[in-house]
């Protein structure tokens, strides 16, 4: 059983299920809050009705089984319990046997919410977590040798991820061939972060600068990652550093956080000595049990048969980002931002309590917790929790008619109009305090950060031109 373990990758072992737990457990705290206004049976996109037109086989999920509410959100608390024993350190304390299980019931728990959350879990980053935490699974506990397949397939999933989304830049929008992306993204991103003004406002040669590290982190670091030490784990740490860099600069859930946790697959212990206090290294492992050995060959070579859908993918000119090709989640295709925006646009949901509303009434804004709104707000750190209808609220806000085009955002409206008491905790201030206002507006306005004049002069960290309204004045019948 010598050959089958990896020397000196214990205490990497740990960071890597201790991190992934970090990441479940911010995952599962979303959904006890979010899921009842997302997906409850009130929700905007029930999953019940979801349940009732997709079978099991094509969305494996408990749901299928019961859909309660209750249940839903009792299920993210048990999520909530065992990610934190992982964090602790816990099941890898107890053996493989307990951390294998542990792991095994985190994925399906959370596979099962993923399957049924629609658009709302229709981010890559959520299949990036289930393939983690099961790879990770994989790694045993404490009391057997870190297996060398484990790590591997660790190391392709880091690959997966970094460099499919460096290929997806070059194959779809111009301005990351010519380095000009950055002149634009920090203002147009999704949910911009405290410090993506000043990120913003980086003279022009430095942006390009941003550019031209990011294509050698995602293109050429990657390729490292299979090649001996040192130079695997350079990879590893210049992945690491380019992803704090995007942390700093904006708000993208847990994509970096997991990259970072992957990336530590490929740094070995000796490199990791001066955090051993902080995450004791674990005891010298015993003898490998043979039916995790039998485990691990059999989901390596599975692996490797699912592996072809995603090397299809990255060596077609007609490459596809954020695509997983089974139910299960394992082994699909990554990237993002292909395309970048030039400008931002912002939807600003407005209400009032005047008995005969008007474009005269005293309309109120309702704020979300990081979506810009009030040009004087700084913009939050929310990463690496996952605000998701702030997040689809961006993609709303390109469409002039989102509720044609997003099928969530007319029973939002009408959960704002009853003063909904789910969907106010996705609020960040209403307005009207739970009160349901007599009418709503929507107003669409292009967004742009202030200038250092322009910031001195108002104290503003946007400015905004109002561009139309969206659905004209919306009664409460």
């Amino acid at each position: 059983m010598e050959a089958f373990g990896a020397e000196g990758y214990a205490l990497a072992r740990e960071l890597l299920q201790r991190g992934v737990g970090v990441v479940y457990l911010l995952a599962f705290i979303a959904v006890v809050h979010q899921w009842r206004p997302l997906l409850g049976a009130e929700g905007l996109t029930p999953a019940r009705t979801f349940l009732e037109r997709v079978p099991m086989r094509s969305a494996p999920s408990v749901f299928h089984w019961r859909d309660s509410d209750r249940f839903a959100v009792g299920l993210g608390w048990v999520g909530v319990v065992l990610a934190t024993t992982v964090v602790l350190g816990i099941p890898q304390r107890m053996g493989t046997a307990a951390t294998v299980a542990v792991f095994a019931v985190l994925w399906l728990l959370y596979l099962s919410y993923v399957n049924v959350g629609q658009v709302w879990y229709g981010f890559g980053w959520e299949s990036i977590l289930l393939e983690a935490g099961f790879l990770v699974m994989l790694l045993g506990g404490q009391d057997t040798a870190v297996p060398w397949p484990s790590l591997l397939l660790l190391r392709c999933l880091l690959f997966r991820v970094e460099f499919g989304a460096g290929l997806i830049k070059l194959r779809s929008d111009p301005c990351w061939r010519d380095l000009t992306c950055l002149d634009h993204h920090h203002e147009t991103q999704p949910l911009p972060g405290p410090l993506s003004r000043r990120f913003h406002r980086l003279p022009a040669p430095l942006h390009r600068v941003e550019v031209a590290a990011n294509h050698v982190a995602q293109l050429g670091l990657p390729i490292l990652l299979f090649l001996p030490q040192p130079l695997a784990g350079i990879a590893g740490v210049g992945i690491i550093v380019t992803q704090l860099w995007l942390v700093f600069s904006g708000n993208f859930a847990w994509l970096n956080a997991v990259t970072i946790v992957l990336a530590t697959a490929a740094l070995p212990d000796v490199w990791l000595a001066s955090i051993a206090e902080l995450v004791p290294t674990p005891p010298p492992a015993e003898e490998t049990a043979w039916w995790f050995v039998i485990l691990v060959g059999s989901i390596t070579l599975w692996q490797v048969v699912l592996s072809w859908e995603p090397i299809r993918n990255l060596t077609s000119q007609h490459q596809r980002m954020n695509i997983t090709y089974n139910p299960l989640h394992l082994m699909g295709s990554y990237g993002a931002f292909g395309r970048i925006t030039r400008e931002r646009f912002e939807l600003i949901i407005e209400g009032t309590r005047d008995p005969d509303p008007g474009p005269d009434s005293d309309w109120a804004a309702f704020e979300f917790p990081a979506k810009p709104g009030d040009p004087g707000r700084r913009p939050p750190q929310v990463a690496p929790y996952h605000l998701r209808l702030d997040w689809l609220l961006w993609f709303a806000a390109m469409s002039s008619t989102p509720q044609a085009n997003h099928r969530w955002f007319g029973p939002l409206l009408r959960k704002l109009l009853d003063g909904d008491r789910d969907i106010r905790r996705l609020l960040r201030h209403d307005p009207f305090d739970g009160r349901p206002p007599t009418a709503l507006r929507v107003r669409r306005y292009r967004y742009r950060f202030t200038t250092g004049d322009e910031r001195r002069t108002t104290g503003d960290r946007w400015t905004r031109t109002f561009v139309g309204e969206v659905t004209g004045i919306l009664p409460r019948t």
